[in-house]
């Protein structure tokens, strides 16, 4: 395990206080996760903020709106020299008629969104803003990065990007305009963007920003099959596929196997899991999501560490004999 300097590598690196970990604001938005409490989430931000994180992802549908709230209240309290950048996503709501989560990507819906995140952000203009998710008509899609332009040169937003897009949009969104940064999932267990979407960004000098590096605390160490049965009612991981069946014990083998891995680095399992996306050709910062001060202080340092090619080799070994998660097990080989 050795240092490595932080910051992006590509277009949202120009920022000098661009970090390689970002903090994830899902949970603050208190839906999916069980009970959160605001003052846990923003002491989470707090203390991220002290130990260098310095961007915040969130999105508008977060709790409907909450988590952006929550976070432009926090920020408030801070300092300029000492405010992290702020990203957040839109083109998927809460219709409240329903209460049904609705992908939209309309430019008037669009714009109604921005101006509404604008508000509860208490900024002047958005870090970065992201169209949350695709929707199956190419041409809503082009047409909803155009909007992201037209707000980028009206100063409401600095940087445009897109999170969960294929190679097939981003190419045909890349040739409208460029696309400053392209956010997907990477993890240990989810590795099918290393075959395309990493490739992709690494060629065309777009930045990734890779979220959901622990697995929901699938990865931490900190699981195990009577931590799954206590969960509540409302959170989401009860219906996620890597949390059932024989993909959860394929996953606790394999973090069976890092935590040696993890002890010869004098790391922890988190720090591991994090530092091994990091590792991927393409991938320019994690967003890793915390519920406490504590949590959040327990990965900040994964920031400035990096994997020795040994290290990346056993953990290759680790994945292939457990059969856990899918894609390439090697951050260096795309097959």
């Amino acid at each position: 395990m050795t240092d490595h300097p932080p910051g992006f590598p590509r277009p949202l690196g120009a920022h000098p206080r661009a970090s390689r970990v970002g903090l994830g604001a899902w949970a603050f938005g208190r839906t999916g996760w069980g009970v959160q409490d605001d003052r846990d989430s923003r002491a989470a931000i707090l203390r991220a903020v002290e130990a260098g994180v310095s961007w915040i992802d969130t999105a508008a549908v977060y709790g409907d709106g909450h988590s952006e709230r929550l976070v432009g209240r926090t920020l408030a309290e801070l300092s300029e020299p000492s405010r992290p950048l702020v990203f957040t996503k839109g083109g998927l709501r809460v219709d409240r008629s329903t209460g049904a989560t609705v992908r939209d990507l309309r430019p008037a819906s669009l714009r109604r969104e921005c101006e509404a995140s604008l508000r509860r952000l208490g900024v002047d203009r958005i870090d970065l803003y992201q169209l949350h998710w695709p929707v199956d008509e190419a041409l809503v899609v082009e047409q909803a990065w155009e909007t992201l332009g037209e707000l980028q040169a009206e100063g409401k937003i600095r940087w445009a990007g897109v999170s969960n897009f294929d190679v097939p949009l981003l190419e045909r969104c890349a040739a409208q305009r460029p696309i400053d940064a392209v956010q997907l999932s990477l993890s240990l267990l989810r590795r099918d963007s290393g075959r395309d979407v990493l490739p992709w960004a690494a060629d065309h000098g777009v930045d990734a920003l890779v979220y959901s590096p622990l697995e929901s605390g699938l990865l931490s160490g900190r699981f195990s099959t009577k931590r799954l049965q206590s969960l509540p009612e409302g959170d989401w991981r009860r219906e996620r596929e890597q949390f059932k069946g024989g993909s959860f014990e394929r996953a606790l083998a394999l973090v069976e196997r890092l935590e040696p891995i993890a002890a010869d680095l004098d790391v922890s399992l988190t720090e591991l899991a994090i530092t091994w996306t990091l590792a991927w050709p393409g991938v320019s910062a994690a967003i890793v999501g915390a519920r406490t001060p504590a949590q959040a202080e327990g990965w900040a340092r994964a920031s400035s560490l990096s994997l020795e090619q040994s290290a990346l080799d056993a953990i290759a070994k680790a994945l292939e004999e457990t059969g856990a998660g899918s894609g390439p097990a090697h951050p260096w080989r795309s097959s």
